[in-house]
């Protein structure tokens, strides 16, 4: 898995499952505190998810609401964005088309 941004706008590549989880969750939680307004998090390059990479998804959207924050994610994958709303999480995240 790879990130590569600012604190406004994140790629995120490759597999974000239990053996990233917590590289990202760091470089997630630290955008979080560096910025302001809308973190958008770009999924395009994103292969696939685990349950705990939705866990870190969360756990980032709670940590920006926390903050005044807002966490937009952008170009999720079609069978990842079936996973939202299967879990009916697409009512809590923002996703921008």
């Amino acid at each position: 898995m790879h990130i590569r941004g600012d604190h406004a706008r994140l790629v995120v590549a490759g597999r974000l499952d239990v053996r990233s989880a917590a590289d990202a969750r760091t470089a997630l939680h630290r955008a979080v505190d560096a910025g302001d307004g809308d973190l958008v998090l770009d999924l395009a390059g994103l292969d696939s998810w685990d349950a705990t990479g939705l866990g870190v998804i969360m756990g980032t959207h709670r940590r920006a609401g926390r903050c005044g924050r807002r966490l937009v994610l952008h170009d999720v994958p079609p069978r990842m964005r079936r996973v939202l709303v299967a879990t009916r999480l697409h009512r809590v995240l923002t996703i921008a088309p």
